[in-house]
C-alpha cells in the first residue's frame, strides 16, 4: 500500500514538473519579443577580453542564448564588416583589434546585460540589435541632422552616415518579425569620446546636448515609442558628460550611468593598462566591460522593468 501511495505521489510530482516546463516554454514563445537597441562607438563595439570569461560566465551565457537573439553590425576595417546574426555571443574582431588589445575574441555591454536579463526573465524572449563603429562622433557620423560640413569638421565625411544606417539596420531586422510579435523595450548608448576635446574645434562638445536630444527624440518618433527608455554610459570629457546629464534631466525616461574613476568606487570600470604605439590602449577590459553590462541591467531593472512585464 505504501509503495502504491509513493508511486502515485511521484507520478503527480512528475506531471506537475512537466506542466510547469511546458508552461514556461509556452510563455517564452507566446509573449512578445522584447527588443533592445544598442549603438555607439568602440566601447559599444566592445573590447572586453572574452578569454577571461569564467566557467560560471560561460554557463550563464549558454543559458542566456536560449532566449536572446543578437544581430550586430560593427566596426569595419578596409575589407570586412563585422556582422553577427544568431544568438547572444562573443565577437571575433578584425586583426588590428586583436593586436592592439592582445585578444582573440571580445565582447561588449550586451553580453552581461543579456546574462543578467535572462536570469531575471527566464520566460521572456529578447532580441538585441547593435550598430557600433569605433572612432565616430555624434556631431558628425551619428548626427541625425547629418551634413557634409559637420562630418568634414570631424574628418568623417567618408564614414557611414551612422544614424541613418542604424535606423535602416533595425528596420531590416524588425521586418523579419510579425508586426505584432515584438515591442521595443529600450536603447543603450555608449558614445562621447569622439566629441570630447578641442582637436576639431569647440562645436562637437558645445552642441552635444542638442545633438543627443535630437537623436533620442528621432529614435522615439521613428519607432513610435514616445517614452522609450534610453540609458547611456558617462564617457568622454567632463563637458560631454555634463551635457548627458542635462539631457537626462530634461527628457523623461533618460538615464545617465555615472562611472567612478577611482578603483575603490562602486561603479569603477577598469581599462587595459598596456600601451599601443606609445599611447595607452585604453578601452574597457574584461572586468570593466562586465561591470558596464551589469550597470546597464541594474539601471534598467530599477527604473524601467515595467516595459518587460507583459
Amino acid at each position: 500500500m505504501f509503495k502504491k501511495q509513493t508511486l502515485f505521489v511521484l507520478m503527480l510530482l512528475n506531471a506537475s514538473l512537466i506542466a510547469q516546463s511546458v508552461g514556461n516554454e509556452s510563455n517564452l514563445y507566446n509573449s512578445k519579443t522584447k527588443v533592445f537597441l544598442l549603438a555607439g562607438q568602440s566601447n559599444m563595439d566592445g573590447r572586453g577580453d572574452a578569454s577571461k570569461l569564467t566557467k560560471q560566465d560561460l554557463k550563464a551565457l549558454k543559458y542566456a542564448q536560449k532566449n536572446i537573439d543578437f544581430y550586430y553590425k560593427g566596426t569595419a576595417n578596409n575589407k570586412d564588416q563585422i556582422v553577427i546574426d544568431g544568438v547572444l555571443d562573443t565577437t571575433d574582431p578584425w586583426d588590428f583589434i586583436k593586436q592592439k588589445f592582445r585578444i582573440e575574441t571580445c565582447f561588449g555591454p550586451e553580453l552581461f546585460f543579456g546574462i543578467e536579463l535572462s536570469k531575471q526573465y527566464p520566460d521572456k524572449k529578447f532580441l538585441f540589435i547593435k550598430r557600433a563603429q569605433g572612432g565616430t562622433s555624434l556631431y558628425g557620423a551619428w548626427n541625425p541632422n547629418w551634413s557634409y560640413e559637420k562630418a568634414r569638421i570631424k574628418q568623417e565625411e567618408n564614414k557611414p552616415k551612422l544614424y541613418k544606417d542604424f535606423i535602416q539596420t533595425v528596420d531590416t531586422q524588425l521586418a523579419k518579425l510579425p508586426s505584432d510579435s515584438y515591442e521595443i523595450a529600450g536603447m543603450l548608448w555608449v558614445q562621447g569620446e569622439s566629441d570630447s576635446g578641442q582637436r576639431h574645434g569647440p562645436l562637437p562638445t558645445q552642441t552635444y546636448e542638442e545633438n543627443l536630444t535630437v537623436l533620442i527624440q528621432k529614435v522615439r518618433a521613428h519607432f513610435k515609442v514616445e517614452d522609450l527608455p534610453f540609458i547611456m554610459l558617462g564617457v568622454g570629457s567632463p563637458k560631454v558628460i555634463k551635457s548627458m546629464q542635462a539631457t537626462s534631466d530634461k527628457l523623461s525616461n533618460v538615464t545617465l550611468i555615472k562611472r567612478s574613476l577611482k578603483p575603490n568606487g562602486p561603479n569603477y570600470t577598469p581599462r587595459y593598462s598596456h600601451d599601443w604605439n606609445g599611447k595607452p590602449a585604453n578601452h574597457y577590459n574584461y572586468i570593466g566591460m562586465k561591470k558596464i553590462g551589469e550597470l546597464f541591467f541594474e539601471n534598467y531593472y530599477k527604473k524601467y522593468k515595467d516595459f518587460i512585464k507583459n
